[in-house]
């Protein structure tokens, strides 16, 4: 697993949203309604097509670069950075050990009423980060 950066072609559509494709990952494809959707759409993509090939053993295509690629007047050429670690962590949700602090009184109570800390500390942090 590892960070990686592609360009990516963002397409104008008539309606006014973007066709987004990865000249260099065949059939990596997503699309947006706006540039700042479409990043984000494009790294998903990105990260998924990138992580299912390191899953499968395969080899990673070498980047192209931006002035090598060919695209309409109107379309936009950028980079596209993704973290396959991050996406495998998040989507397979491996669990790792943390230590956190609490008071003894609110430990107690907590094991009183059967509390799973672990559960309620993830969808704390979760809704902190504004995951969910």
């Amino acid at each position: 697993m590892a960070k990686y950066t592609y360009p990516a072609v963002f397409e104008n559509e008539e309606d006014g949203g973007f066709s987004i494709y990865f000249p260099d990952i065949e059939g990596c494809y997503t699309q947006a309604e706006d540039i700042a959707e479409g990043i984000e759409n494009a790294a998903d993509a990105l990260c998924l097509m990138l992580y299912d090939m390191e899953k499968q053993g395969k080899p990673m295509p070498k980047p192209s670069k931006i002035k090598d690629i060919r695209a309409n007047e109107n379309d936009i050429i950028t980079l596209i950075a993704c973290n396959t670690q991050f996406y495998k962590n998040y989507y397979e949700g491996k669990s790792v050990k943390i230590n956190a602090t609490i008071p003894l009184w609110l430990k107690e109570a907590g094991e009183k009423h059967h509390v799973n800390f672990s559960q309620i500390l993830q969808k704390g942090v979760k809704e902190y980060l504004q995951l969910n």
